[in-house]
């Protein structure tokens, strides 16, 4: 077992299922108490925690909508009265609505609204209340090539993943030195969200250099990479899709 992160305190936003998952239990291996942050999945977030700790680590999860303001705050003082110190962050969490591309009135307001407050306001709001603890701290958002091609699941996904590219890099000007802001911009990556899609998804792999789909594990590892960097790392945005963008 690597212990890079020994003694450590690591929250993950939406750590419970799928990528959030493999991140969580990619930063507990390394030495990190964790903290697996949920809306609805209760029951994932419950059972991450459990496995973790079952491998002999440390880890809690705590409920909070991160596109409300009130709940995030609540759920930072939770951590620091638990732990009394953040260093590590990862904002996963995110959501989206399948609407293709030239289907421009079936995106309803109401999903924009959704999406662009978990996604991007989500993101802000954790990203500066654990800014607030933190002494020389990591922060990785989740983004998504989604954001580089325009396609994906909706406009308003690929619309919200490159605000977050952008503001991945405009927290990394806010916050240097101390605080590093980077972003990993995942493809196609086999989780749950793809349930039902696996013939189109696999009519892909021939345009990826991997020729494989990715797996959540493959997001985790650079997660780790960027938590474990020094501080010469930040305001980048990293792509991880088999080079199916190459």
């Amino acid at each position: 077992m690597n212990h890079a992160l020994e003694g450590r305190i690591a929250l993950v936003t939406g750590g419970g299922t799928g990528i959030g998952r493999a991140i969580t239990r990619a930063l507990a291996a390394s030495g990190a108490a964790v903290v697996i942050n949920y809306s609805r999945s209760e029951a994932d977030a419950e059972e991450t925690a459990a496995l973790i700790r079952a491998e002999g680590g440390r880890a809690l999860a705590v409920r909070a909508d991160v596109a409300r303001l009130s709940e995030v705050e609540s759920m930072m003082t939770s951590v620091f009265r638990e732990f009394g110190r953040l260093d590590v962050l990862v904002n996963n969490a995110g959501t989206t609505k399948f609407v293709d591309r030239t289907d421009l009135d079936g995106l309803t307001e109401d999903m924009w609204d959704r999406i662009l407050a978990v996604n991007v306001k989500g993101t802000f709001f954790v990203s500066r209340a654990a800014a607030k603890v933190m002494n020389e701290g990591r922060i990785i958002n989740i983004g998504s090539v989604a954001a580089i091609s325009g396609a994906g699941s909706s406009i308003a996904y690929a619309a919200s993943k490159g605000a977050i590219h952008t503001m991945t890099r405009s927290l990394a000007r806010a916050l240097a030195p101390r605080i590093t802001v980077n972003a990993i911009a995942p493809g196609l990556i086999d989780t749950r969200w793809h349930a039902g899609r696996e013939t189109q998804n696999a009519s892909r792999i021939p345009g990826f250099l991997s020729k494989r789909i990715g797996r959540p594990d493959d997001i985790a590892h650079i997660a780790l990479a960027l938590a474990t960097a020094d501080n010469f790392i930040t305001g980048q945005v990293i792509v991880v899709d088999g080079g199916a963008n190459f």
